[in-house]
């Protein structure tokens, strides 16, 4: 059996749960645990504030069936995290996290996703969030990367660092550390930023920040422009990263690096860019409703449609319809 839930139904469960089950939710000056309910399967989430901006949340859960998780688009803070065991499998928003495939997100906002938890699964890891205000004072000054890591009403970077025996060693200390208390927490503090070091070297590396970027080859221009061309034709049902770096023969490093480099934007925020600017023609073109739009464009959550649109041209999509009806009354 598969169980499909949105987040906001995952949360609901959780809050019944708590409060139905008090024992279970052990709560104090910096740390909660939060136990996964009965109807998912067994484990739990600790949730612990480990300094001010900083949230570390330790994860370990079995589910009883296959789940299916449906994050909204939201705001989100930087986050980083790594699996010890277990993996994350998403569409085409993300590749499959666990195994060799760790997260770094700046901050921004997030698009929609899917994810799934494959049934009697041990899912264990660590996820870190950070205000990015903080992240911005342990960065050198006059890194260009800030503007990936950092934005605000715009869409969010994402990496996907490959994980090394060195992360894995910092994750299993998070994981068993041996103190109690004030030394708990600056323990945990000194192996947040010393894994986040180790997922931000390679990443600041591969956007030139370490070492000069190489010019890109006219062969790889060529197969980034198919790779765009790809994108302006499939808006409906375009390909995940991966399928689109397979289609065009690049590796998905160099069709995410390539790409920001050639045309000034990432694969995702092109598309959502066209997306847009197709869904606003045939908005003002009235032959079609809105949720015909939405799904013409890719979108098949109205609401989640009518929040990109509001975000890309700050309105909404009934908006734009009022106004274009109220033009064509005052033209008659």
């Amino acid at each position: 059996m598969t169980l499909i839930l949105s987040l906001t139904e995952l949360l609901e469960l959780y809050e019944q749960h708590a409060q139905s089950h008090t024992h279970d939710v052990l709560i104090d000056e910096f740390e909660s645990l939060y136990k996964l309910p009965e109807c998912l399967g067994d484990g739990y989430q600790r949730e612990i504030n480990i300094a001010p901006g900083v949230g570390l949340v330790i994860f370990n859960n079995k589910y009883a069936d296959n789940v299916v998780l449906k994050v909204p688009v939201h705001d989100h803070l930087v986050q980083f995290s790594v699996l010890s065991s277990g993996l994350i499998h998403h569409d085409e928003v993300y590749p499959v996290l666990g195994g060799k495939c760790t997260y770094l997100s700046g901050s921004g906002v997030s698009p929609a996703y899917v994810a799934r938890y494959q049934k009697s699964q041990n899912i264990l890891g660590v996820s870190i969030e950070l205000e990015p205000e903080l992240l911005q004072q342990f960065l050198v000054s006059g890194h260009s990367c800030l503007e990936f890591l950092i934005k605000n009403n715009d869409w969010k970077e994402s990496f996907f660092p490959d994980v090394t025996p060195a992360m894995q060693v910092v994750v299993q200390q998070i994981l068993n550390c041996p103190y109690q208390g004030v030394t708990k927490r600056l323990y945990l503090q000194g192996k947040v930023f010393e894994l986040l070091a180790m997922q931000l070297n390679p990443i600041l590396a591969e956007w030139g920040q370490l070492q000069p970027s190489p010019r890109l080859k006219p062969d790889t221009i060529e197969r980034l422009y198919h790779a765009r061309d790809i994108l302006t034709r499939q808006l409906e049902n375009p390909p995940s990263l991966l399928e689109l770096a397979q289609q065009v023969g690049v590796s998905d490093r160099t069709l995410r690096r390539g790409f920001q480099k050639l045309f000034g934007t990432t694969v995702f925020g092109y598309l959502t860019h066209q997306r847009m600017k197709r869904s606003e023609q045939l908005l003002l073109d009235g032959d079609r409703t809105i949720a015909e739009v939405a799904n013409m464009v890719g979108y098949c959550h109205l609401g989640h449609f009518a929040a990109a649109f509001k975000r890309h041209f700050g309105i909404t999509p009934s908006e734009l319809t009022s106004r274009r009806t109220l033009r064509g009354l005052q033209g008659d």
